[in-house]
């Protein structure tokens, strides 16, 4: 294995966001914040507690699956795309580089990315709400997998994208969506019967279901099957980022 190639890649990825830490870093942090105080004022007065835990609390981990969801498909799909559209990914397509080590690279720096993120949102809620976390090995386990999962997906679009609006189009018509209606701000249960069925067609159910579960012990979803959900997701999306590379789809041509 190439590790200096991994290490290069990777020091080149990070650089580049915190060249630009107000719009990489402080601003994701500030807008996921907001929704602290909106809806943790606002509709939190409203709706005290969830399954035994205060509004405020049991948005948190959605919020932050929002925030991972979106940033770690972000930074994976650009990553990549900028090397294609600057033509510089032949460059890197002649190197003595395999495609592992590519895709450790890019989706390494673009997963690190969204985990910082995560912490930092994660010790800012720590000012507005209360928060425990019953199950931290878990927690660290479902923020790491998705991050992973998610920049590979992002990875995914970067290379399908042949322009700016197929990058964007992905993320803001079906990640984006998925996300809000996955259980981020309530809990399927409040929801009737054939919606609740609904629901557990959409993949980021069980995402956000096993990371609440980590924090508070509460879940929508057995914590068995999010786990197994999260893991097959991963395996789909390396099989995908596999035969992308192994016959040259949009790298080559």
């Amino acid at each position: 294995m190439n590790l200096e190639a991994i290490k290069a890649i990777y020091k080149f990825e990070m650089a580049r966001t915190f060249r630009t830490p107000l719009q990489s870093l402080i601003s994701p942090v500030i807008s996921t914040s907001l929704y602290f105080v909106v809806f943790g004022a606002a509709i939190g007065s409203r709706i005290t507690e969830i399954e035994g835990v205060s509004y405020g609390a049991f948005i948190l981990p959605g919020l932050i699956m929002l925030m991972i969801l979106t940033q770690s498909v972000a930074n994976g799909s650009f990553g990549i795309y900028f090397p294609k559209f600057l033509g510089t990914i032949y460059e890197l397509l002649s190197a003595p580089v395999s495609s592992f080590e590519t895709v450790v690279g890019y989706v390494g720096a673009a997963a690190t990315k969204s985990i910082i993120l995560g912490v930092l949102v994660l010790a800012t809620a720590w000012f507005f709400v209360p928060i425990r976390i019953d199950h931290p090995f878990w927690m660290l386990a479902f923020l790491v997998l998705t991050a992973i999962t998610f920049s590979l997906v992002g990875f995914i679009i970067g290379i399908w994208a042949k322009g700016m609006e197929q990058l964007q189009t992905v993320p803001l018509l079906i990640i984006t969506p998925l996300t809000f209606l996955g259980g981020t701000f309530y809990s399927l249960s409040v929801l009737p019967p054939f919606w609740q069925a609904v629901s557990l067609f959409n993949p980021v159910v069980y995402l956000i279901s096993g990371f609440r579960w980590a924090f508070y012990g509460i879940a929508d979803v057995d914590i068995s099957i999010s786990v197994a959900a999260t893991l097959g997701f991963l395996a789909i999306c390396l099989a995908i980022v596999s035969w992308m590379f192994r016959t040259g789809y949009r790298l080559k041509s």
